[in-house]
C-alpha cells in the first residue's frame, strides 16, 4: 500500500500528498487547524442532500472531496466503494480523516492544497463533491476535470442565508440564483435553492460532463 508523507509529517493509511500552503493562507491554514483540534471529537456524516442522491451518485471510480475537511463526504463515498482523495488546506483536518479512515478499514488519499491558490487535484475524476467551500475560479475549471459522465455536486449557502445567521459573512456567499452561471459546459440534473430542513438558505447542484458525440 502506497504512503506518502503529508505536510505535518506525519503517514495517513492510504497516501497523502502536499501542495502549499501558499504564505497568503497560511493564517487561514493555522485558524482552520486550530478549529479543527477543538473539535476532532465530534464526527459528521454527510449531508443530507448528499444522501438523498444515493440513486444517482456512482459506488465506483474516482471520487474528489474539495475543501472536505475531516471527511464527512469523503468517508461516506469510500464506504460506497469509491477511490476517494479529499483535498483541504488544514492537515490537521486530513489527519483526522485519515485516522477515521484507517479505523474502518477504508483507502482514502489526501491532499493538503490551497484551493484558491490554485487548481484541484489533477483529474479526470468521476464525482467532484463542493461542499461548503466558495472559490469562484475553482469552481469555474471543475467541469473540465470531470470524466466524460462524471458527476459534479456543489451545495453552498447564499446571500438570503443572512435573514437567520450572521456567518458565513457575505464575501462568503453565493448570490441568490448565482450557482448555475459558474458551472459551464455540464449538463444540469439537479438545481434548486432554498431553506434546508437544518435551516439554512442553500443552493444545491448536481451536474454531468456531457458524453462525447459519437464520431468526435
Amino acid at each position: 500500500m502506497l504512503c506518502l508523507v503529508p505536510v505535518l509529517l506525519r503517514p495517513v493509511m492510504s497516501g497523502a500528498l502536499s501542495r502549499g500552503p501558499e504564505p497568503m493562507a497560511e493564517a487561514d491554514r493555522i485558524r482552520w487547524d486550530a478549529r479543527h483540534r477543538e473539535q476532532a471529537g465530534r464526527e459528521h456524516g454527510p449531508s443530507p442532500f448528499a444522501v438523498s442522491l444515493d440513486g444517482l451518485l456512482p459506488h465506483r471510480g474516482r471520487a474528489l472531496d474539495v475543501a472536505g475537511g475531516t471527511g464527512r463526504h469523503a468517508l461516506w463515498l469510500a464506504r460506497r466503494g469509491l477511490d476517494v482523495t479529499l483535498a483541504d488546506l488544514s492537515g490537521v483536518a486530513l489527519e483526522i480523516a485519515a485516522g477515521r479512515a484507517d479505523r474502518e478499514g477504508l483507502p482514502l488519499r489526501t491532499v493538503t492544497i490551497d484551493l484558491e491558490a490554485g487548481p484541484a487535484p489533477e483529474g479526470p475524476w468521476d464525482l467532484i463533491v463542493c461542499v461548503d467551500f466558495l472559490w469562484r475560479p475553482l469552481l469555474a475549471g471543475l467541469p473540465t476535470a470531470l470524466h466524460p459522465g462524471g458527476l459534479l455536486l456543489v451545495a453552498h449557502p447564499t446571500r438570503s442565508n443572512l435573514r437567520r445567521h450572521e456567518r458565513p459573512g457575505p464575501r462568503h456567499l453565493l448570490d441568490d440564483g448565482e450557482l448555475p452561471g459558474l458551472i459551464r459546459g455540464l449538463e444540469v440534473l439537479h438545481d434548486e435553492e432554498g431553506w434546508t430542513p437544518e435551516g439554512r438558505h442553500e443552493a444545491r447542484l448536481v451536474a454531468r460532463r456531457p458524453a462525447p458525440e459519437a464520431g468526435r
